[in-house]
């Protein structure tokens, strides 16, 4: 069931009214068992796959406390690795069985599996920590995998945080109801009207012949289909969640307004780096191996050897986030291209400071806007690397960078009114989120203001059912965090 459909919309509706018409102690029930059927509208086969991640993690999580219980520390946690190691290689497992799409007959990648599975895992990983209870209620457990308005395009939330309010009960709240459809009808809009009616173009511009300027056309053209996509979806998944009374962290804070790649990478999936860090990255470079070697490497290279756990960790941080997008060499290449320019651009920080101590451009107003451009197009030029599985097409693409100046604007599939729509859907794009960067939440800023919320709400509305990108053969439930 994709949230870009009629289904959905009735799915959801109906779910809403069921849920706060029962008593509050049983929401949960109604919602697992809402999250269940949503999951079964993509295939029973699907749902296999999620339930063998929700039992293997409840049965290794509840061994796991039971060894705590019954033996000393120490062979506790020697029991503990090896059921957490099991669960975490049967998981990952299948996920890699999964993503390289091995000769299995039939074998599709399950909706979301990414996401559950990395969720899963990271609560698996809490509680061998001891940072985390098992939870005893396999459905309630079950409940926190499976919960629907995440499992398309996450956020990954922690059994912590996410847990409880779940399991809470959620008296209807007006407000929260309000804000939730609020955000669900912006993220059609970025879906509907942007990311999808400029998905014609960026494959047209993913020929062949289209090289030189035309190339640094599609990095834009890709940069504004994936934000809408990827944003849309989430504020699609975020607002669904409101209306139910749960919050879900945010994924994107407006990310184009970064001015340095690390900032960037603060504001774009938030919760996938979140996990990376906390389960990777702090993990390698705090492990004996790597403290050993960083240790050797100091008596001959002090500044290198002191460095290196940083170095190894964020290496093998960025190269799990490629794999995680897929298995294949240009996904690897995207981590190791991002991991490249924060490694040295750390390394750097010296330099640009007395650069700008030097000439002071911090103090002019222009620099700031030049940072955001600088770092707008060179994730652009990182990012459109997904595009391109042969990974000598894309730098044979940007080695052409400055062979052509033409860009057949006209032969791309859009018409002009394509091309008005997407300027005045990305123009009012940059307004919110310029004004969201400067006053916060535009729908707490509305709230008092009734009828100007009530008009601005129905003429999105509007907009959504009268540009949205609808046609024959047109298939809106295909958001591009979905092949994950």
């Amino acid at each position: 069931m994709a949230f870009a459909s009629y289904s959905f919309l009735i799915f959801l509706a109906a779910l809403l009214v069921v849920y706060y018409t029962v008593p509050g102690r049983v929401q949960w029930v109604f919602l697992l068992a809402g999250s269940l059927l949503f999951y079964l509208g993509s295939g029973w086969q699907n749902l296999v796959y999620m339930l063998l991640t929700a039992t293997s993690t409840y049965a290794a999580t509840r061994l796991m406390e039971r060894n705590q219980r019954v033996f000393d520390r120490k062979t506790a946690k020697l029991r503990n690795r090896g059921w957490l190691l099991l669960c975490l290689g049967l998981n990952f497992g299948l996920l890699g069985v999964c993503k390289l799409r091995l000769t299995f007959e039939d074998l599709l990648l399950p909706m979301g599996i990414s996401f559950y599975m990395f969720q899963s895992m990271g609560y698996v990983l809490d509680v061998y920590r001891g940072s985390q209870r098992a939870e005893g209620n396999p459905a309630k457990l079950l409940l926190f995998v499976s919960y629907f308005p995440q499992l398309i395009q996450g956020p990954i939330s922690r059994f912590s945080e996410l847990g409880p309010r779940l399991l809470a009960s959620h008296p209807r709240n007006e407000e929260q109801i309000s804000f939730g459809l609020q955000r669900i009808l912006w993220g059609y809009f970025k879906k509907l009207v942007i990311a999808d009616r400029i998905a014609p173009a960026v494959a047209a511009l993913r020929g062949p012949e289209h090289t030189g300027l035309s190339f640094l056309v599609l990095t834009v053209f890709y940069a504004i289909q994936i934000y809408g996509d990827f944003t849309g979806g989430i504020d699609i998944a975020i607002g669904v969640s409101e209306t139910l009374g749960i919050r879900l962290p945010e994924n994107f804070v407006r990310p184009f307004f970064s001015k340095n790649t690390a900032e960037y990478w603060r504001r774009w999936h938030i919760t996938l780096g979140a996990w990376m860090k906390d389960y990777i990255f702090y993990p390698v470079s705090v492990s004996a191996p790597l403290r050993k070697l960083s240790k050797a490497a100091r008596r001959r290279w002090p500044k290198f050897g002191k460095r290196l756990p940083v170095y190894a960790a964020s290496l093998a941080t960025w190269c799990c986030t490629g794999i995680w997008h897929g298995v294949t060499p240009n996904f690897l290449l995207w981590g190791l291209l991002n991991c490249g320019v924060i490694v040295i651009s750390g390394e750097l920080t010296p330099l640009y400071e007395k650069f700008h101590s030097r000439f002071h451009l911090r103090e002019k107003g222009w620099y700031g806007g030049f940072e955001m451009l600088r770092t707008f197009f060179l994730m652009n030029l990182i990012r459109i690397v997904d595009l391109f599985p042969d990974v000598g097409e894309y730098f044979r693409r940007l080695g052409s960078l400055f062979t052509s100046w033409y860009v057949p604007f006209s032969d791309l599939g859009l018409t002009g009114l394509d091309y008005g729509i997407l300027f005045l859907g990305c123009m009012l794009l940059f307004a919110v989120s310029l004004l969201q960067e400067r006053k916060g939440s535009i729908r707490e800023l509305l709230w008092e203001h009734t009828r100007l919320r009530y008009i601005l709400m129905f003429l999105l509305f509007l907009t959504v059912l009268l540009m949205g990108n609808y046609g024959i053969g047109y298939e809106p439930g295909n958001f591009i965090y979905n092949q994950f």
